[in-house]
């Protein structure tokens, strides 16, 4: 079991969506950093998909009712058990009644929290997680609150931990060859041309050479993007059409918004670009008022980075189930 003591609005449960079920307008959702929960997840003995805590508005409290195994991933540096800091992207034992703090991280935007055996809460639509515009998934539909429990599934043994824990290279350092580091506040995005891209003057120059700002009318479902209007070359009615995680939108006021895991399930905006799904994580990871600007890819790249990604997924999954079989040899 799982207390709540220190909480703000918007962090809710969270695992990897509900895909499939956009043809009767309810969207996937999910987690905004997906990477992370499946590290986390991994870290602690679960399959990728359990559920998890996503964190976004901070400082955030909790309390350990029973002996857990938990870790931290995303936007780390900030965590602290019973006012001790943790190393993040790490693996930890947590005994009954120690405090886990999570304060503002100094970079990144997002934290998450996975334990052992998962959050138990009811599965709806093959999803625990939580869908705010629709008030249901996850903890009753809404925000955790101050004073609420949440109970982590039933696990047949904790996984075993050396006394330093169970860490791993977070994915921005491990993987550096195939994400590019932010170089003056500036995040890399890298983004296939879409259905209307040819409308824009120049081959969507104005698009791809400017750096974007992250308005702070931004959410989970969208981020509108502020920068030099573009407008397309002639204005087409268009029919509104099925929109996913990472189209780019550009509305009359020539503002593109990018579709994040809250998307709408249609949308009649001419599509300029598709973020590739392998680099969503790091928008998730974005602050508003952050800065970002669009890297022309191919499916080509898109599919050499996911196949990367599920490498590096893949060796964590195999170390932990190697450190288990080790510690559990010694015992």
């Amino acid at each position: 079991m799982i207390e709540i003591i220190e909480t703000g609005p918007f962090n809710t449960v969270q695992d990897l969506g509900r895909p499939g079920f956009r043809d009767i307008g309810v969207s996937a959702g999910g987690a905004m950093d997906p990477l992370a929960v499946k590290i986390g997840n991994l870290l602690v003995g679960n399959t990728a998909d359990a559920a998890a805590i996503e964190v976004q508005t901070f400082p955030f409290k909790l309390r350990f009712s029973a002996p857990c195994v938990f870790a931290v991933t995303g936007a780390g540096g900030a965590s602290l058990l019973n006012g001790k800091a943790l190393l993040p992207w790490c693996a930890h034992a947590a005994a009954q009644g120690d405090v886990l703090e999570l304060r503002h991280p100094p970079k990144l935007a997002r934290a998450y929290i996975a334990v052992a055996g998962g959050l138990d809460v009811p599965v709806l639509m093959g999803s625990r997680s939580t869908a705010l515009r629709g008030n249901f998934g996850g903890n009753e539909g809404r925000p955790l609150s101050k004073g609420d429990h949440l109970v982590a599934g039933s696990v047949a043994d904790l996984l075993p931990l050396p006394a330093t824990g169970l860490a791993v290279v977070e994915p921005s350092e491990a993987l550096a060859d195939i994400f590019a580091p932010v170089v003056d506040g500036v995040l890399q995005v890298r983004a296939i041309p879409a259905g209307e891209h040819d409308l824009f003057a120049d081959d969507g120059d104005a698009f791809w050479s400017q750096t974007w700002r992250i308005s702070s009318r931004s959410d989970r479902t969208g981020y509108r993007l502020s920068g030099d209007p573009i407008k397309p070359t002639e204005v087409v009615e268009m029919r509104s059409h099925g929109v996913v995680p990472g189209v780019v939108q550009v509305p009359p006021g020539g503002e593109p918004i990018i579709q994040m895991s809250d998307a709408n399930t249609a949308g009649g905006y001419p599509k300029i670009a598709g973020v590739i799904d392998a680099d969503l994580w790091r928008l998730g990871q974005a602050h508003a008022g952050g800065k970002i600007r669009f890297v022309r890819s191919s499916h080509e790249e898109a599919r050499k980075v996911e196949k990367a990604v599920a490498a590096y997924l893949e060796d964590i999954s195999q170390t932990t189930q190697m450190v288990k079989r080790a510690l559990n040899a010694m015992a």
